[in-house]
C-alpha cells in the first residue's frame, strides 16, 4: 500500500444519537464497513460473516458496552484481515484494555484480565486463556512476542521517544503540556512547542497501527515496522519533491537530528577536529546545544537506553568546538548584517584553522526569526565551495517545499519535524540529504553511539554502511504517519486561502495584545528567502509576546513565572478565579515560554502559533463552512488573551491554589 493513497482509514458512522437506545448498548455501529449489533443472548460477542454480534452480557453498563463494541469490531477487522480468530481477539482485547484504563478511572465492571492486558508485561498464558478460549500455546506465544507492539494508537505513540513523552498519571499530559490522544476541548495554538494529535492525525496513525498489527503475525515485526517507516519516508519525499540523489532520515525528534548532522560532517572528514557554528541557540531545541557537541541530552534515548545526560556519545570526537552567534542583545534583536558578519568571520577562521566547519542556519527559530538570510548563505558557498556543510533547521517546518529544495541546492542538510507547524504528535524528525551528503552513507560508517538513537530502519536499505541494530522505531513511525496526514491536508488548501487565514490570525492576535497594556508583541523582521517562495510562508505564524509582572509592574515575568502562566492556560480555572466562569473553564494550550534578555536579567516570553491545522481545519468541522469555521477558530484565539488577562488580574490566588493542567475539559484526568 503505497504512502499517497490508501483505503480510508476506520471510523465509527452511524445515527450517534441512537447509540445508547437499547439498554444503554447500540442497536448498531459500523466500523470500517463491519456491522455490530445487539442481540438476545447471554454471551458477550463473537465475530461471523455478517459482522460482530453482542449479546446481553455485554450490556451491563456504558463503559462495558463501549469496551466491548471497541473489542468486537477490532478483532473482526484483525480477522478480515488474516489475523486467526484466538490471536485477533487477544490483540483487539490489548487495545481494548489499553483504551478502558485510559479512558475511566477504573474497570470494575470490566473481566478481571483487563489490567493485565493493559500493562506493559505480556501476562501468562492463562491469564490469555481467559480473553480467548480458543486459542493455543502458538497464539499466546505469538501474542506475547508482539506485546509491545499491541496497544491503542495513543500508547504506541508514546514509545519510541525519551522522558519527555512519557505521560503524567496525575494530568495524563506528557512533557509538553500535550496528548497523544485527540484533545478536541482545548483551544489549541502550541504549535511552535507541541499539540495533542489531531482528529485527522489520529486516525491516520490508527489505521497504520491497525496494519502493522495484522502484518506483526503474517511476516514479523520487524518487516511489518520497516515497511511503516519506508512508507514515511516516501511520504516526506513526494511531500517536498526531493530529486534524484536526496535521501531521508528519520528521528525521534528534531534534537536527534542535529546528532546525525553532527555525525555526517564527522563523515565527511573524519581525520579533522568539528567547529560546530550554532545561531541562536536559545532559540532551537533546548538540547540541541549539547548535540552540537556529540554529547547526550537527557537522561534516556528514543530507543530506551539510560544514559548520563551531557556525556559523551561514543564514536563522536571530543574536540568538537561549538561557536554560538546570538540573535538578540538585552536591548533587542541585533542587525542581520552585524550577525551575518560574524557567521563569515567564523567560517572563515575555522577554515583556516585546518577545522571541519559544520555551518548551522535558521529557519525558523522558536520565536519565528530567519537567520542567515539564504542568498547570504549563496555567497558563503560561492566564496568557499565545498570546504564547509551546512545545515539548516527548518524544524519549525513553515516553509514550503520549494524552501527546502532551495536549501538542498546550496549542500545543506535540511531539519525538519511533523510535530510543529504540521501539529503531528511530539517527536517526529527527519534530516533530507542532498545528494553530496547521502553518499557519504554509502563511504564512511557512523559513530557507534548512534546505536542508542537510531534503529536501522529508519534508513534507507540502499545506505550498505550504516551499521546500526536491526529494528526499527514503531512510535515514530506512527507519529510521522499521524503528520503526514495533517501534511496532505494542507497540500490541498489553495494558496490564496493559506495566505487569507494566516493573515486573519496576525490581525486577531495584534488586536488582543494591543488591548492589554501588559502585553508587549516582539517585534520580527520580515521573513524574505528567495524569489521562489509562496506568500503565506512570508506570514508570520509564530506570535511571541511578553507579560508585565502584576506584583512588579515595573518589569516583564521572568521564565518562572512565564512558565507558571503557561501552566494554568492549561488548568481548568474554575472555582479558582474571580472573573468570566466561562473563560475560567476554557483550556488554553499554547507554546511554552522562551528565555529571552532583559534588562537586569532574563524574561519568560510566551508564545501563540498558527499551525497547518487551522489551514486545512478538523474532519469533524466539514459541516461547517469555512469563514464560519475560521470565525470559530479566531474566537477561541482571542479566549487564550482573555484567559491571560484573567490569570493576571488574580496572580495571587493562582499562586496560592497552583492549579495543575488537566486532559479533560472538566478538570479530571
Amino acid at each position: 500500500m503505497g504512502e499517497t493513497e490508501h483505503a480510508a482509514e476506520p471510523r465509527l458512522t452511524g445515527r450517534q444519537e441512537e447509540i445508547f437506545a437499547v439498554r444503554g448498548a447500540p442497536e448498531f455501529a459500523v466500523f470500517d464497513g463491519i456491522l455490530a449489533q445487539a442481540v438476545a443472548s447471554p454471551g458477550l460477542f463473537w465475530v461471523d460473516d455478517a459482522g460482530v454480534s453482542l449479546g446481553e452480557g455485554a450490556f451491563g453498563d456504558a463503559e462495558a458496552l463501549a469496551f466491548y463494541v471497541r473489542w468486537g469490531l477490532e478483532a473482526a477487522w484483525l480477522m478480515r484481515a488474516g489475523v486467526g480468530p484466538a490471536v485477533a481477539r487477544l490483540a483487539a482485547a490489548r487495545a481494548a484494555a489499553q483504551f478502558a484504563v485510559a479512558e475511566w478511572d477504573g474497570v470494575a465492571a470490566l473481566p478481571g484480565w483487563v489490567a493485565a492486558f493493559a500493562g506493559d508485561l505480556a501476562p501468562g498464558e492463562a491469564v490469555l486463556r481467559e480473553a480467548a478460549p480458543e486459542g493455543d500455546r502458538a497464539d499466546f506465544a505469538a501474542v506475547r512476542a508482539a506485546w509491545a507492539e499491541l496497544g491503542t494508537a495513543e500508547a504506541l505513540m508514546e514509545t519510541g521517544g525519551d522522558i519527555r513523552l512519557q505521560r503524567d498519571p496525575v494530568t495524563a499530559l506528557n512533557g509538553y503540556g500535550c496528548s497523544h490522544r485527540p484533545r478536541p476541548w482545548a483551544v489549541t495554538f502550541a504549535s511552535s512547542t507541541a499539540s495533542s494529535s489531531s482528529e485527522r492525525g489520529y486516525a491516520a496513525a490508527d489505521f497504520l497501527r491497525l496494519q502493522v498489527t495484522a502484518r506483526l503475525f503474517a511476516g514479523g515485526r520487524r518487516e511489518a515496522v520497516a515497511r511503516a517507516l519506508g512508507e514515511a519516508r516516501a511520504g516526506l519525499g513526494a511531500y517536498f519533491g526531493l530529486g534524484e540523489g536526496c535521501a531521508v532520515v528519520l528521528a525521534a525528534s528534531g534534537t536527534d537530528t542535529e546528532l546525525l548532522a553532527l555525525a555526517l560532517t564527522h563523515m565527511g572528514a573524519p581525520d579533522l577536529p568539528v567547529r560546530n557554528i550554532l545561531v541562536a541557540p536559545e532559540e532551537t531545541g533546548r538540547g540541541v546545544p549539547m548535540a552540537a557537541r556529540g554529547v547526550h541530552f537527557a537522561v534516556n534515548t528514543a530507543l530506551g537506553a539510560d544514559v548520563v545526560c551531557e556525556s559523551p556519545v561514543d564514536g563522536f570526537r571530543p574536540d568538537t568546538a561549538v561557536t554560538n552567534v546570538k540573535l538578540r542583545g538585552a536591548a533587542g534583536l541585533r542587525e542581520a548584517a552585524a550577525v551575518e558578519a560574524e557567521i563569515a568571520a567564523a567560517v572563515a577562521a575555522g577554515i583556516a584553522a585546518g577545522e571541519n566547519v559544520l555551518l548551522h542556519g535558521l529557519d525558523l527559530s522558536k520565536t519565528g526569526l530567519l537567520a542567515p538570510r539564504p542568498g547570504f548563505l549563496r555567497a558563503l558557498r560561492e566564496q568557499h565551495g565545498g570546504t564547509f556543510d551546512l545545515v539548516i533547521d527548518a524544524c519549525q517546518a513553515r516553509l514550503s517545499p520549494a524552501s527546502v529544495r532551495a536549501y538542498l541546492a546550496l549542500d545543506a542538510v535540511v531539519l525538519v519535524t511533523g510535530s510543529k507547524f504540521f501539529t503531528g504528535p511530539p517527536f517526529a524528525g527527519a534530516a533530507i540529504l542532498p545528494p553530496s551528503i547521502a553518499a557519504r552513507l554509502c563511504r564512511e560508517t557512523l559513530p557507534a553511539g548512534l546505536e542508542a538513537y537510531f534503529g536501522r530502519d529508519e534508513f534507507a536499505d540502499c545506505f550498505a554502511t550504516v551499521d546500526l541494530p536491526a529494528m526499527g522505531n514503531y512510535g515514530l513511525a506512527l507519529r510521522w504517519h499521524a503528520a503526514l496526514a495533517e501534511m496532505r491536508a494542507f497540500s490541498r488548501v489553495p494558496a490564496e486561502r493559506r495566505a487569507r487565514i494566516l493573515a486573519l490570525f496576525a490581525e486577531t492576535v495584534e488586536r488582543k495584545v494591543a488591548e492589554n497594556p501588559a502585553l508587549r508583541l516582539l517585534r520580527r523582521p520580515e521573513v524574505l528567502r528567495g524569489d521562489w517562495e509562496e506568500e503565506w510562508e512570508r506570514r508570520r505564524s509564530i506570535f511571541s509576546f511578553s507579560l508585565r509582572a502584576p506584583h512588579e509592574p515595573a518589569r516583564h515575568l521572568n521564565p518562572a513565572e512565564a512558565r507558571q502562566v503557561y501552566v494554568w492556560l492549561n488548568a481548568n480555572l474554575s472555582g479558582v478565579v474571580v472573573g468570566d466562569a466561562a473563560v475560567a473553564a476554557r483550556i488554553c494550550h499554547i507554546g511554552q515560554p522562551v528565555n529571552l534578555p532583559q534588562f537586569g536579567g532574563e524574561q519568560g516570553v510566551l508564545r501563540v502559533s498558527a499551525g497547518a491545522r487551522l489551514i486545512a481545519g478538523e474532519p469533524s468541522h466539514l459541516a461547517l463552512e469555512e469563514d464560519e469555521r475560521i470565525i470559530r477558530e479566531m474566537a477561541d484565539l482571542a479566549v487564550v488573551f482573555d484567559r491571560i488577562r484573567l490569570i493576571l488580574d488574580n496572580w495571587g490566588a493562582l499562586r496560592v491554589a497552583g492549579p495543575a493542567p488537566c486532559y479533560r475539559a472538566g478538570g479530571k484526568t
